[in-house]
Protein backbone atom coordinates (compact mmCIF):
# COMPACT_ATOMS: atom_id res chain seq x y z
CA UNK A 1 0.00 0.00 0.00
CA UNK A 2 1.12 3.42 -0.71
CA UNK A 3 1.64 5.42 1.73
CA UNK A 4 -0.50 8.55 3.53
CA UNK A 5 -0.14 11.58 1.18
CA UNK A 6 0.05 13.90 4.77
CA UNK A 7 0.51 12.24 8.24
CA UNK A 8 1.40 14.25 11.58
CA UNK A 9 2.94 11.87 14.35
CA UNK A 10 2.33 13.02 17.91
CA UNK A 11 3.45 16.64 16.64
CA UNK A 12 3.97 19.40 19.20
CA UNK A 13 4.66 23.15 18.32
CA UNK A 14 4.52 26.67 20.11
CA UNK A 15 5.63 29.72 18.56
CA UNK A 16 8.63 31.78 19.94
CA UNK A 17 8.30 33.40 23.12
CA UNK A 18 4.82 31.44 24.06
CA UNK A 19 4.83 29.60 27.09
CA UNK A 20 1.18 27.53 25.13
CA UNK A 21 1.18 24.80 23.10
CA UNK A 22 -0.46 25.47 19.65
CA UNK A 23 -0.37 21.90 19.31
CA UNK A 24 -0.23 19.20 21.60
CA UNK A 25 0.82 15.60 20.69
CA UNK A 26 -1.41 15.87 17.13
CA UNK A 27 -1.73 12.60 15.22
CA UNK A 28 -3.74 11.82 11.98
CA UNK A 29 -2.84 10.44 8.33
CA UNK A 30 -4.63 11.30 5.34
CA UNK A 31 -5.14 8.54 2.80
CA UNK A 32 -4.72 9.00 -1.45
CA UNK A 33 -7.89 10.45 -2.52
CA UNK A 34 -9.06 11.03 1.20
CA UNK A 35 -10.04 14.21 2.73
CA UNK A 36 -9.85 15.51 6.24
CA UNK A 37 -12.03 18.25 7.29
CA UNK A 38 -10.06 20.69 10.64
CA UNK A 39 -12.96 22.22 12.91
CA UNK A 40 -12.35 24.16 15.98
CA UNK A 41 -12.72 26.98 17.82
CA UNK A 42 -10.45 30.52 16.73
CA UNK A 43 -6.81 29.94 18.35
CA UNK A 44 -7.13 25.78 18.37
CA UNK A 45 -4.50 25.60 16.01
CA UNK A 46 -6.11 24.58 12.88
CA UNK A 47 -4.27 26.64 10.18
CA UNK A 48 -0.73 26.05 12.08
CA UNK A 49 -1.97 22.33 11.03
CA UNK A 50 -1.89 23.37 7.31
CA UNK A 51 2.11 25.77 8.10
CA UNK A 52 3.49 22.80 9.33
CA UNK A 53 2.43 20.68 5.98
CA UNK A 54 4.20 23.07 3.92
CA UNK A 55 7.00 23.42 5.93
CA UNK A 56 6.54 27.17 6.66
CA UNK A 57 7.05 26.53 10.81
CA UNK A 58 8.72 23.42 12.05
CA UNK A 59 7.47 20.97 14.63
CA UNK A 60 9.23 20.93 18.29
CA UNK A 61 8.56 17.49 18.59
CA UNK A 62 7.23 14.93 16.26
CA UNK A 63 7.52 14.33 12.82
CA UNK A 64 5.54 15.23 9.29
CA UNK A 65 5.62 13.37 6.83
CA UNK A 66 4.63 14.17 3.04
CA UNK A 67 4.56 11.29 0.74
CA UNK A 68 6.13 8.96 3.19
CA UNK A 69 9.51 11.48 3.56
CA UNK A 70 9.61 13.35 6.77
CA UNK A 71 10.24 17.22 6.07
CA UNK A 72 11.06 18.34 9.83
CA UNK A 73 14.67 18.43 9.17
CA UNK A 74 14.60 19.87 5.45
CA UNK A 75 16.56 22.77 4.42
CA UNK A 76 14.35 25.13 2.08
CA UNK A 77 15.88 23.88 -0.78
CA UNK A 78 14.86 20.68 -0.19
CA UNK A 79 11.29 21.66 0.67
CA UNK A 80 10.90 23.05 -3.11
CA UNK A 81 10.34 19.42 -4.50
CA UNK A 82 7.93 18.61 -1.29
CA UNK A 83 5.99 22.18 -1.54
CA UNK A 84 5.74 21.57 -5.51
CA UNK A 85 3.06 18.69 -4.65
CA UNK A 86 0.86 20.88 -2.53
CA UNK A 87 -1.50 23.53 -3.74
CA UNK A 88 -2.75 25.87 -1.12
CA UNK A 89 -6.43 27.89 -0.78
CA UNK A 90 -6.19 31.03 1.11
CA UNK A 91 -9.37 32.59 2.81
CA UNK A 92 -8.55 35.77 1.29
CA UNK A 93 -7.44 34.34 -2.24
CA UNK A 94 -4.49 36.03 -1.90
CA UNK A 95 -4.01 36.78 -6.30
CA UNK A 96 -1.84 39.17 -7.72
CA UNK A 97 -3.72 42.44 -8.33
CA UNK A 98 -1.72 43.54 -11.05
CA UNK A 99 -1.55 40.20 -13.08
CA UNK A 100 -5.19 38.84 -15.00
CA UNK A 101 -6.83 35.77 -14.16
CA UNK A 102 -4.69 33.75 -16.31
CA UNK A 103 -1.33 34.77 -15.26
CA UNK A 104 -2.10 34.66 -11.71
CA UNK A 105 -3.11 30.84 -12.57
CA UNK A 106 -0.02 30.11 -15.00
CA UNK A 107 2.43 32.42 -12.49
CA UNK A 108 4.10 29.30 -10.80
CA UNK A 109 4.27 27.38 -13.71
CA UNK A 110 6.29 30.23 -15.40
CA UNK A 111 8.72 30.26 -12.34
CA UNK A 112 8.75 27.06 -11.14
CA UNK A 113 8.30 24.58 -13.86
CA UNK A 114 10.59 24.80 -17.14
CA UNK A 115 7.50 24.61 -19.77
CA UNK A 116 7.19 26.24 -23.24
CA UNK A 117 4.63 28.96 -23.44
CA UNK A 118 1.76 26.93 -25.47
CA UNK A 119 1.83 24.22 -22.54
CA UNK A 120 1.20 26.91 -19.87
CA UNK A 121 -1.20 27.94 -22.03
CA UNK A 122 -3.02 24.86 -22.44
CA UNK A 123 -2.93 24.25 -18.71
CA UNK A 124 -3.73 27.28 -17.69
CA UNK A 125 -6.99 27.18 -20.17
CA UNK A 126 -7.80 23.71 -18.85
CA UNK A 127 -8.01 24.88 -15.06
CA UNK A 128 -9.79 27.94 -15.98
CA UNK A 129 -12.65 25.33 -17.44
CA UNK A 130 -12.30 22.94 -14.81
CA UNK A 131 -13.38 25.67 -12.38
CA UNK A 132 -16.32 27.34 -14.92
CA UNK A 133 -14.35 30.27 -15.33
CA UNK A 134 -13.01 30.01 -19.13
CA UNK A 135 -14.60 32.96 -20.16
CA UNK A 136 -12.61 35.34 -17.24
CA UNK A 137 -9.08 34.90 -18.25
CA UNK A 138 -8.07 38.58 -19.18
CA UNK A 139 -10.05 40.03 -16.28
CA UNK A 140 -8.14 41.95 -13.60
CA UNK A 141 -8.86 39.91 -10.23
CA UNK A 142 -10.90 43.45 -8.74
CA UNK A 143 -13.31 42.55 -11.65
CA UNK A 144 -14.05 39.68 -9.74
CA UNK A 145 -16.56 38.95 -7.22
CA UNK A 146 -15.68 36.73 -4.39
CA UNK A 147 -16.79 33.95 -5.23
CA UNK A 148 -14.72 34.40 -8.37
CA UNK A 149 -11.61 34.98 -7.04
CA UNK A 150 -12.35 31.68 -4.81
CA UNK A 151 -12.64 29.47 -8.01
CA UNK A 152 -9.31 31.49 -9.54
CA UNK A 153 -7.53 30.58 -6.87
CA UNK A 154 -8.49 26.83 -6.74
CA UNK A 155 -7.72 26.79 -10.56
CA UNK A 156 -3.98 28.44 -9.46
CA UNK A 157 -3.55 25.81 -6.68
CA UNK A 158 -4.15 22.89 -9.51
CA UNK A 159 -2.13 24.36 -12.24
CA UNK A 160 1.09 21.93 -11.29
CA UNK A 161 -1.11 19.44 -10.51
CA UNK A 162 -0.73 18.90 -7.06
CA UNK A 163 -1.35 15.59 -5.28
CA UNK A 164 -2.64 17.59 -2.09
CA UNK A 165 -4.61 20.86 -1.79
CA UNK A 166 -4.81 22.56 1.49
CA UNK A 167 -7.47 24.73 1.90
CA UNK A 168 -7.46 27.41 4.77
CA UNK A 169 -11.54 28.49 4.97
CA UNK A 170 -12.44 28.37 1.49
CA UNK A 171 -16.14 29.46 2.16
CA UNK A 172 -15.51 32.08 4.73
CA UNK A 173 -17.10 35.27 3.51
CA UNK A 174 -19.23 34.05 1.13
CA UNK A 175 -22.57 33.94 0.42
CA UNK A 176 -25.00 30.31 1.32
CA UNK A 177 -24.87 29.70 -2.35
CA UNK A 178 -21.92 30.61 -3.73
CA UNK A 179 -19.96 28.74 -0.53
CA UNK A 180 -22.33 25.62 -1.61
CA UNK A 181 -20.83 26.21 -5.44
CA UNK A 182 -17.12 25.96 -4.03
CA UNK A 183 -18.16 22.90 -1.80
CA UNK A 184 -19.22 21.23 -5.02
CA UNK A 185 -15.80 22.31 -6.81
CA UNK A 186 -14.11 20.68 -4.18
CA UNK A 187 -16.11 17.73 -4.38
CA UNK A 188 -15.28 17.54 -8.05
CA UNK A 189 -11.54 17.93 -7.29
CA UNK A 190 -11.57 14.78 -5.37
CA UNK A 191 -14.18 12.74 -6.96
CA UNK A 192 -12.84 13.23 -10.63
CA UNK A 193 -8.84 14.43 -10.06
CA UNK A 194 -8.43 11.90 -6.88
CA UNK A 195 -7.17 15.04 -5.19
CA UNK A 196 -6.18 14.76 -1.78
CA UNK A 197 -7.70 17.76 0.66
CA UNK A 198 -7.11 18.97 4.33
CA UNK A 199 -9.66 21.55 4.64
CA UNK A 200 -9.72 23.79 7.82
CA UNK A 201 -13.29 25.08 8.24
CA UNK A 202 -15.91 26.86 10.80
CA UNK A 203 -18.47 26.27 8.49
CA UNK A 204 -19.78 22.51 9.43
CA UNK A 205 -23.03 22.77 6.52
CA UNK A 206 -20.06 23.26 3.97
CA UNK A 207 -18.14 20.59 5.66
CA UNK A 208 -20.93 18.27 5.68
CA UNK A 209 -22.10 19.22 1.71
CA UNK A 210 -18.58 17.69 0.87
CA UNK A 211 -18.73 14.49 2.81
CA UNK A 212 -22.05 13.97 1.73
CA UNK A 213 -21.77 14.35 -1.92
CA UNK A 214 -20.25 12.48 -4.54
CA UNK A 215 -19.72 13.60 -8.64
CA UNK A 216 -19.41 11.54 -11.44
CA UNK A 217 -19.11 12.28 -15.27
CA UNK A 218 -21.75 10.82 -17.50
CA UNK A 219 -20.84 11.46 -20.85
CA UNK A 220 -20.19 15.33 -21.18
CA UNK A 221 -22.60 15.92 -17.45
CA UNK A 222 -21.40 15.96 -14.17
CA UNK A 223 -24.17 14.39 -11.72
CA UNK A 224 -23.66 15.79 -8.23
CA UNK A 225 -25.24 13.61 -5.61
CA UNK A 226 -26.51 13.84 -2.07
CA UNK A 227 -26.32 11.07 0.25
CA UNK A 228 -27.43 10.64 3.99
CA UNK A 229 -25.22 8.94 5.57
CA UNK A 230 -22.15 10.34 3.68
CA UNK A 231 -20.83 7.62 1.19
CA UNK A 232 -17.04 8.89 1.51
CA UNK A 233 -15.56 6.46 4.54
CA UNK A 234 -11.97 8.84 3.58
CA UNK A 235 -13.42 11.73 4.51
CA UNK A 236 -13.08 12.22 7.79
CA UNK A 237 -13.97 14.93 10.59
CA UNK A 238 -10.86 16.19 13.10
CA UNK A 239 -11.96 18.63 16.10
CA UNK A 240 -9.11 20.29 18.41
CA UNK A 241 -9.43 21.94 21.78
CA UNK A 242 -6.84 24.22 22.45
CA UNK A 243 -4.04 22.67 20.83
CA UNK A 244 -5.28 19.17 21.45
CA UNK A 245 -7.18 16.37 18.99
CA UNK A 246 -10.25 15.90 20.99
CA UNK A 247 -12.39 14.04 18.09
CA UNK A 248 -11.48 12.04 14.75
CA UNK A 249 -13.67 9.98 12.59
CA UNK A 250 -16.65 9.73 10.30
CA UNK A 251 -19.49 12.49 10.17
CA UNK A 252 -21.99 9.64 11.69
CA UNK A 253 -19.41 9.37 14.30
CA UNK A 254 -18.87 13.03 14.72
CA UNK A 255 -22.75 13.52 15.45
CA UNK A 256 -22.74 10.52 17.78
CA UNK A 257 -19.71 11.75 19.89
CA UNK A 258 -21.11 12.44 23.41
CA UNK A 259 -17.56 14.00 24.59
CA UNK A 260 -18.47 17.58 25.78
CA UNK A 261 -17.09 20.45 24.25
CA UNK A 262 -18.62 18.49 20.90
CA UNK A 263 -21.48 17.89 21.76
CA UNK A 264 -21.59 21.88 22.48
CA UNK A 265 -20.38 22.97 19.18
CA UNK A 266 -23.28 20.75 17.67
CA UNK A 267 -25.59 22.26 19.40
CA UNK A 268 -24.99 25.88 18.62
CA UNK A 269 -24.16 25.00 15.34
CA UNK A 270 -26.57 22.73 14.31
CA UNK A 271 -30.09 24.28 14.50
CA UNK A 272 -28.30 27.57 12.74
CA UNK A 273 -27.64 25.45 10.02
CA UNK A 274 -31.85 23.87 10.11
CA UNK A 275 -32.85 27.58 10.53
CA UNK A 276 -30.42 28.34 7.21
CA UNK A 277 -32.13 25.56 5.31
CA UNK A 278 -35.67 26.23 6.32
CA UNK A 279 -34.88 29.66 5.20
Amino acid sequence: MSPPVLEFRDVRFAYPGSDSRVLDGISFSVPRGGTEIILGGSGSGKSTILKLALGLVRPDSGDILVDGLSIGGLSESELMPVRAEIGMVFQASALFDSLSVADNVGFRLREHERLDEDEIEERVRRMLGFVEMADFQERMPAELSGGQRRRVAVARAMAHRPELILYDEPTAGLDPITASNLCDLIVKLRDLEGVTSVLVTHELQDAFQIANSSVVNEGSELIYRRHDPAPQETTQFLMLLSGSLIFRGSQAELMSCDEPYVRRFLDRVLPAMKGSIDG
